[in-house]
């Protein structure tokens, strides 16, 4: 063996054996030194991406920056900034490095972050304070941003809490949130914590004290397999009677917890402080946790102005979010703007199907086998709606449209933070955790998370930033109206 290859893996034994994401972070700059890779980033042509594009718009922003032309920027900004501008995000442009990109793609977005803060700061002689505010809204909205969406996956959901740990030491959290089932605990621990309340909240010790006993045997005489007292104390702990409207107020998350209902004629809600601000968070996770025949539907509650608790949605019950939208990315969009989602995938329907590949399918081969999961997933729809159909009782129209509602969802995102084979184990679903087996799942997120955060922290700096500076122009316009005289 040569002694270039002893090097090689040498590195990539440290990238296996790394303890933080600082070692690993390390280890990915002395391969792409070692592999060639840092000549691959520093030359600007590559089919995988319109190079003459992106290089011929640094070039404008950086002429209208030296000339100090405020107006010249925001337009050039307002014409033709979006998320995939010349295909910079193409997937495929991962595969050639462990970490980082082309330096011209890295230098677009810099030089795009440095417009922005240059026209949040331009004097407003120049540009009008509602000049700039309109500039931001308008290119907010039109750039969109990304939403971090946590799947269920029940005993094996504590993955999400090493992959939110890394996203938030790394401060890379979105502001959109999504959690089903499972993943709705964590997004309810979004929801109402602070970013250092969250270091405490998401340590194993701390899941361990709070979930070691969630599943209690119900007996088969009840209306279901496991009694819901031990997840309902633990939830009430955790949220006490917070809302949405109130935990959004404390962290400015906008987190949304799915539910699927009981009964027909009923389609998924997303519950958030949107659409159902006085609605409690804790009753809201534990319907989306309701795993149907494991736990019984639930009652929605909400909060009255006088701190009255009182049914929501009176008459309906529901059920597990993931059913029928485990990962809502259509709805987010509706709701908030989003255009690009990071998924934490621990459904156990889902995950022994896909793999944690950064690039699309495109050898014959794996394009067949595309298209015949596709073919497949179609005619099984076909086959349940037609079931549906045919079957006489509202009992069994209700189990087939829920199988049907599984199958017709879509599992992945655009980012894809999946558990090691060697962790997928159905046995952890449902049985009570160990302290060893909460650490080795959180251990295993954040590990699943550290190859995407250079890719995440690229591709929401911009949307970012033009949030930040709307938000602080927004407060100083409340500030102004504040003092307005009457």
């Amino acid at each position: 063996m040569s002694l270039f290859s002893t090097q090689l893996s040498d590195i990539e034994k440290a990238l296996e054996q790394a303890s933080s994401y600082a070692e690993y972070r390390d280890a990915c700059l002395a391969h792409d030194a070692l592999s060639g890779a840092n000549e691959w980033k520093a030359k600007d042509p590559c089919r995988d991406y319109d190079y003459r594009l992106i290089r011929k718009r640094v070039q404008r922003i950086k002429l209208a920056q030296s000339q100090h032309d405020i107006p010249a920027l925001m337009s050039i900004l307002h014409e033709g900034l979006h998320g995939n501008l010349g295909n910079i995000a193409n997937p495929e442009l991962l595969t050639h490095s462990k970490i980082g990109t082309k330096h011209l793609i890295q230098e677009f977005i810099d030089q795009v972050v440095s417009a922005l803060e240059q026209i949040y700061t331009a004097d407003e002689d120049v540009v009008d304070f509602y000049d700039k505010l309109t500039f931001f809204e308008e290119t907010a909205h039109a750039y969109g941003r990304s939403c971090l969406m946590l799947s269920g996956g029940a005993g094996l959901g504590f993955f999400h809490c090493g992959v939110v740990k890394s996203l938030n030491e790394q401060n890379l959290l979105p502001s959109v949130i999504s959690g089903a089932s499972a993943g709705s605990i964590i997004g309810g621990m979004l929801a109402t914590r602070t970013h250092d309340e969250l270091l405490e909240s998401l340590s194993a010790e701390f899941i361990y004290e709070h979930f070691k006993n969630w599943r209690l045997w119900g007996g088969l005489g009840n209306k279901s397999l496991l009694d819901s007292r031990a997840l309902e104390n633990t939830l009430i702990a955790l949220f006490d009677l917070m809302t949405f409207e109130e935990a959004y107020a404390k962290t400015g998350r906008h987190v949304t917890v799915t539910v699927s209902p009981a009964d027909l004629h009923q389609y998924s809600r997303l519950l958030n402080a949107k659409t159902s601000p006085n609605a409690l968070i804790t009753q809201a996770v534990r319907a989306s946790c309701a795993v149907p025949m494991l736990f019984t539907p639930v009652q929605l509650k909400a909060k009255t102005a006088d701190g009255d608790i009182v049914p929501y949605i009176p008459n309906r019950r529901f059920a597990d979010g993931s059913i029928m939208a485990d990962l809502p990315f259509q709805q987010l969009a509706r709701l908030y703007g989003v255009n690009h989602s990071i998924v934490s995938q621990t459904n156990p329907l889902a995950v022994p199907f896909l793999t944690g590949a950064r690039s699309h399918a495109k050898t014959l081969t794996s394009m067949t086998l595309r298209h015949i999961s596709q073919l497949a997933k179609a005619n099984s729809i076909f086959a349940f709606d037609i079931m549906e159909q045919l079957v006489p009782n509202r009992g069994g129209k209700l189990a087939i449209h829920k199988i049907r509602s599984v199958i017709d969802q879509q599992y992945v995102g655009n980012i894809n933070i999946l558990p090691d084979k060697q962790i997928r184990n159905l046995m952890q679903v449902v049985a009570n955790p160990t302290l060893d087996s909460i650490k080795t799942l959180i251990e295993s997120g954040e590990r699943a998370t550290w190859p995407q955060l250079d890719v995440i922290r690229r591709n929401t700096l911009i949307s970012e930033t033009l949030r930040n500076k709307l938000r602080a122009l927004k407060q100083r316009e409340a500030r102004l109206f504040e003092h307005e005289p009457v």
